[in-house]
């Protein structure tokens, strides 16, 4: 069977709901909806740091009476399944008794042999606007929370959920992709992308971290470039740069010292992603870079700008 629609479920912090639809809209190109996304396109859940799951649309009824008229004509052979109601994000009308009763109904409509237990294939059933929709369901892994358990990390980095967020909206399709984080730090940013398989490498100007980047890429089982570099310096040429401009008492930075990170990632880079603190709007319009768009994360009264530039 051709399926041409998902329907995802996902969840944030009220602080990271910003980033959150920035990513949506940049990986799956759909606004969000209370709780879901629709979209054409397929993606593994795991990869977001805010999707839980996904249904693919096999079939789609005004009423559960009409979506099992459907379910009847499916035959699974081969294999065991599982019926699993999702339930979308939105304020939950059904009860966990009536959810099983649903599972139950559906799953005796399907021909072939359900197992509860340790099912080889799993099918969701969501009601999504008043539309019931039924398909295989995948549940997304926290990928993003092993990462939290790194042996290297300082309070002013970036937290793994974030990164990995920033990550996607930096590179929503890795195929082909060179990408760069010229500003890496303890490497937060290059564990998420490379354990995405994203073609990256790392450099700082600080020689102090870069022992703790590569350890940090090594104790996941990764492995990418980490070396010994000032922005300005930089040579080769890349599609993407994520940058999470310096901005801690051990970093200052001036206006002007910006602006030249900035017109360097220009000349070196196509697409790039700014983290700043500061506004730097200005800095970016001056440098020729156009805002292609933004969101904002807060931490009680600290905020965190992200910047797509191109």
């Amino acid at each position: 069977m051709v399926v041409s629609k998902y329907i995802y479920t996902y969840s944030c912090k009220e602080g990271e709901r910003s980033l959150c639809d920035l990513e949506m809209r940049t990986l799956l190109g759909s606004e969000p909806q209370i709780g879901i996304v629709e979209s054409h396109l397929m993606l593994d859940p795991s990869r977001s740091p805010f999707l839980k799951e996904r249904v693919s649309v096999m079939f789609e009824a005004e009423t559960l009476d009409h979506l099992l008229e459907q379910v009847s004509a499916l035959e699974v052979t081969g294999e065991t399944y599982k019926v699993i109601y999702v339930k979308n994000g939105a304020p939950e009308k059904v009860g966990f008794e009536n959810r099983r009763t649903i599972e139950k109904k559906i799953g005796l409509h399907i021909n072939g042999v359900a197992d509860l237990h340790h099912p080889q294939q799993l099918f969701g059933v969501i009601v999504v606007n008043g539309r019931w929709i039924f398909g295989d369901y995948v549940e997304g892994e926290p990928v993003w929370h092993r990462h939290q358990q790194k042996p290297n990390s300082y309070s002013t980095a970036l937290n793994t959920r974030v990164a990995r967020a920033i990550v996607n909206i930096a590179i929503p399709d890795p195929s082909g992709i060179k990408a760069i984080d010229p500003c890496c730090g303890i490497g937060t940013v290059l564990v998420e992308a490379l354990s995405m398989g994203i073609d990256i490498v790392g450099s700082d100007r600080n020689p102090l971290v870069l022992g703790g980047a590569r350890e940090n890429i090594a104790h996941f089982g990764l492995t990418g470039e980490v070396k010994l570099a000032d922005i300005r310096d930089i040579t080769n040429q890349y599609d993407t740069a994520i940058i999470d401009l310096p901005y801690n008492l051990c970093s200052v930075i001036t206006p002007e010292e910006q602006a030249e990170m900035l017109q360097s990632a220009r000349r070196f880079a196509k697409r790039v992603l700014v983290v700043t603190v500061e506004p730097i709007d200005e800095i970016l319009v001056n440098t020729g870079f156009v805002v292609v768009d933004r969101a904002f994360v807060r931490k009680g009264s600290f905020t965190r700008e992200v910047i797509v530039c191109k």
